[in-house]
């Protein structure tokens, strides 16, 4: 027996950042989650490792189904319930894993939001267009938008990266993902000079004698954060047809872009670095929505 408290949390996250390698971001939910849940119980007498059973975990779930979570969300915090019980059963806490008998509720999946062409290439003409000052916050935006749509990466992975790891000759970048696994990901003529311009004037101008080996620097001379990177291109979207998007609309993008252009699925999986295919198969229903809408509104007997 052992208390079920934040402090049995924490020892379990200290277990997912050394055991598991599981990124920053990850450990955080299940943190948020399990603190949760550990709240939840300990309102309803359940204070210690025994007195804990499936029903109580199931109770939880209901509360927190019913004030209007959506099921992707029920079904995450399923998941974080999962590990620690079986993490918990493992450190010999628990007789008998109670998680085990909990079933995740199937989420339903939306498609993600794709970007055009048409409003890409509107997008990039005025990107460029304002570059042409050198001021260095154009060329950041502009270097932003390039290498999240050149590339397909997370934009967690885009202020991750470092002077280093550009092979500037190959057109290539080394990226850190999650649970700090290293993948190679190309990049075209566009981003290499928007990448060149920005080493070249934008860069110098915000670098301080504090900065350190960070591409992407902000005003203060610092690496650029997921937050402020995440603003840039918010604000950018914002003003075309599609609206409010953030730089997850700029993955989906160049993955469905890539397929459309006949790239093959595997390959997008490299690039995006999934590491189940069928998270990168998602892609394939956008292209065929896509055809399908393209078929209805151009053949004359659809």
């Amino acid at each position: 027996m052992i208390n079920l408290d934040q402090y049995l949390v924490e020892r379990f996250i200290v277990y997912l950042d050394r055991a598991k390698g599981y990124s920053v971001n990850t450990q955080r939910a299940y943190q948020s989650d399990l603190n949760e849940l550990v709240a939840y119980l300990t309102e309803h007498g359940i204070e210690s490792t025994d007195q804990l059973e499936i029903e109580a975990i199931r109770d939880w779930l209901y509360s927190v189904s019913e004030a209007g979570a959506a099921k992707s969300t029920v079904a995450r915090k399923s998941a974080s319930v999962r590990a620690f019980t079986s993490w918990l059963e493992r450190q010999g806490w628990l007789g008998s894993d109670p998680g085990l008998r909990l079933k995740t509720p199937k989420s339903s999946r939306t498609l993600p939001k794709v970007v055009s062409r048409e409003v890409l290439s509107d997008v990039f003409g005025k990107l460029e267009s304002a570059a042409e000052t050198q001021s260095a916050e154009k060329l950041l935006d502009l270097l932003v938008v390039e290498l999240l749509y050149a590339t397909g990466m997370r934009v967690s992975e885009l202020v991750g990266i470092n002077l280093a790891d550009i092979d500037y000759s190959r057109h290539l970048i080394l990226v850190t993902g999650k649970g700090d696994k290293q993948r190679m990901v190309p990049f075209g003529q566009p981003a290499a000079v928007a990448l060149e311009r920005w080493i070249r004037h934008g860069r110098p101008k915000l670098q301080r004698e504090t900065s350190d080996d960070a591409l992407l620097l902000n005003s203060r001379g610092q690496r650029l954060g997921v937050r402020v990177a995440y603003g840039i291109v918010a604000t950018i979207l914002a003003q075309t047809p599609m609206g409010a998007a953030g730089p997850h609309a700029l993955r989906h993008s160049a993955a469905t872009h890539l397929l459309d252009g006949g790239a093959d699925l595997r390959a997008v999986q490299e690039l995006l670095g999934h590491s189940s295919l069928g998270t990168t198969q998602i892609y394939t229903h956008v292209s065929v929505e896509r055809l399908k809408q393209g078929y209805q509104t151009a053949h004359p007997r659809a």
